[in-house]
């Protein structure tokens, strides 16, 4: 499938400035284009995937796909859908950012693939040795006021009395526009690709190639990611959804993506994986059959956990998913999947340690877990089958608890019927 073709299927176009000639562009061969990401954060999110995975997409393709740190532009901030101005970060703040991010572009472009092998760059590269004036003269000179009042970014804030916006984000589109024409000029660069709400950035950049260098380059632009519900996407009640895993855990990053409304699961799969169309609708047409049984929302979440952090990773947020709602067993476990798990349950602390020789009665411990209000009905769930140590039946209703049964030396599994967990932390000796 043409690689047009497959955006316009995946619903991943939302504007391009001249989509007939993009289309006669890519037919005569490959391209360079690029997507730029401003490093505000030690790590992307997944409201970065789309673009990012665009330019994987057009690497697929054959393309050679430039991702732009901006090393520069970061400096200033964009005010592209933003209600108030950006905190400014220090130089400092930024480098180190920019080399916080790379492993995670790393695992969504080819850096070793040839002969289209993707391209790591910071603006800041051929912006330092610019001066003020110099900017002005060659750059500022190419736009007028009327041109960027009239870019939405800039025009929702100036409407704004109480907010407004300072001349150092009123010229940020200036310094996206200079990216597109060094890279064109530098790097034969002929397409930028961004969020829907780059699209003045992009044209103005447009714009300075062709009055710099008289030839014409592409614009084309990514729906921003809605949820059903009205909620914002990439966030959840603990915060932002990051690729970093500590900053979000693979099985928290799994559980993002299990858990998405059922009316977002397909565009989602479209929007967020290769997975072809033959297989899409497929999952379509199981997910319409039964939604219950969640199959393409279980392809979605192993197929953005193994982008991101591996197939390891797929498989201890399985496991971990399997221990919570299905009683799975925790032998192999690693301790920092574990972990996770605690988060996911009620927490109580145990007043004195356990040993070989001092247990607990496992008919106490449920009770101080609050699982059983009393002894007397610990002992007739327990009898009833009811009760689990480290996902295990408890058969003995004098059983003891001692050392030997602790999960990583400081931690008791607790559960009642199928789904109340409580963890028991143990302290240390």
């Amino acid at each position: 499938m043409n690689i047009l073709d497959d955006l316009e299927w995946r619903g991943l176009i939302a504007d391009c400035t001249d989509f007939t000639e993009l289309r006669k562009r890519l037919a005569t061969g490959k391209i360079t284009l690029y997507c730029g990401f401003d490093p505000t954060a030690d790590s992307l999110h997944v409201g970065h995937l789309v673009p990012l995975i665009c330019l994987r997409r057009f690497q697929n393709a054959g393309h050679i796909p430039i991702a732009v740190a901006g090393g520069a532009t970061g400096s200033v901030g964009d005010p592209s859908g933003k209600s108030v101005e950006r905190g400014l970060l220090t130089k400092e703040q930024i480098v180190a950012n920019v080399d916080a991010v790379k492993p995670q572009l790393a695992r969504l472009l080819d850096f070793q693939v040839m002969p289209n092998t993707a391209r790591l760059v910071d603006n800041a590269e051929w912006t330092d040795g610019v001066t003020f004036i110099g900017f002005l003269r060659d750059i500022g000179k190419h736009f007028t006021v009327n041109q960027m009042v009239a870019k939405e970014s800039v025009r929702s804030r100036m409407e704004d009395r109480e907010v407004g916006i300072s001349f150092t984000e009123f010229s940020y589109m200036l310094l996206q526009a200079y990216d597109f024409y060094v890279l064109a000029r530098d790097q034969d660069c002929e397409l930028q690709i961004g969020g829907s709400d780059q699209w003045g950035n992009i044209t103005m950049g447009i714009e300075l190639v062709r009055k710099k260098l008289t030839r014409g380059v592409f614009g084309l632009t990514l729906p921003l990611i809605t949820k059903a519900d009205g909620t914002k996407f990439g966030k959840t009640e603990s915060g932002t959804v990051w690729l970093d895993p500590k900053k979000t855990s693979p099985y928290r990053f799994f559980q993002f993506w299990l858990n998405v409304d059922d009316r977002d699961v397909l565009r989602y799969l479209k929007f967020f994986t290769f997975i072809g169309r033959d297989e899409v609708e497929a999952l379509e047409a199981q997910h319409q059959a039964d939604a219950g049984k969640r199959v393409a929302h279980r392809a979605l979440a192993k197929t953005l956990t193994e982008l991101i952090h591996g197939e390891a990773a797929v498989q201890e947020a399985v496991r971990a998913g399997e221990i919570l709602f299905a009683g799975g067993t925790l032998e192999g476990l690693s301790e920092e999947t574990f972990n996770e798990l605690v988060g996911e349950v009620p927490t109580q602390r145990l007043a004195s340690h356990l040993s070989a020789e001092v247990g607990l009665p496992v008919i106490e411990a449920f009770v101080a877990a609050g699982l059983c209000p009393s002894k007397g009905q610990a002992r007739k769930d327990l009898e009833g089958g009811g009760l689990y140590l480290n996902n295990h039946r408890l058969t003995e209703v004098n059983g003891v608890i001692t050392a030997a049964d602790l999960l990583f030396m400081k931690h008791l599994l607790l559960r009642k019927g199928r789904k109340n967990y409580v963890v028991l932390s143990v302290p240390a000796e």
